[in-house]
């Protein structure tokens, strides 16, 4: 089973940046979708961005973080990076790396319910 160990989380002002990283115990995943969510108190857990590369890369992001985040990997480091410019207040929660993406009818790159491993999540807060 894959481990997901999430870093980078912290404390900034709004305008600021943070990069979230998350590195992966097995070499499983380069050919499969890698997700960032994140969850703030009180609210579900929401979809921020998801990177595919088995052959050509595809890459989503939420609508409220589209030219404000960069998701991106190394595979030969299975490690997955978040790039999280322009932050804002409503950007604070804990962010959650995610992968084991679940192939089928109903499956989409936003949805928890879609991936089966996930990391312990790491805390960003964005002060104004």
């Amino acid at each position: 089973q894959v481990q997901l160990v999430e870093s980078g989380g912290g404390s900034v002002q709004a305008g600021g940046s943070l990069t979230l990283s998350c590195a992966a115990s097995q070499d499983t995943y380069s050919s499969d979708y890698m997700a960032w969510f994140r969850q703030a108190p009180g609210k579900e857990r929401e979809g921020v961005a998801a990177i595919f590369s088995g052959g050509n890369v595809k890459i989503d992001y939420a609508a409220s973080v589209k030219g404000r985040f960069t998701i991106s990997r190394d595979n030969a480091q299975r490690t997955l990076f978040l790039q999280m410019n322009e932050l804002k207040t409503e950007d604070t929660g804990t962010y959650y790396c995610a992968s084991g993406f679940r192939w089928g009818a109903g499956h989409f790159w936003y949805r928890p319910a879609s991936y089966h491993d996930w990391g312990q999540g790491t805390q960003v807060t964005v002060s104004s």
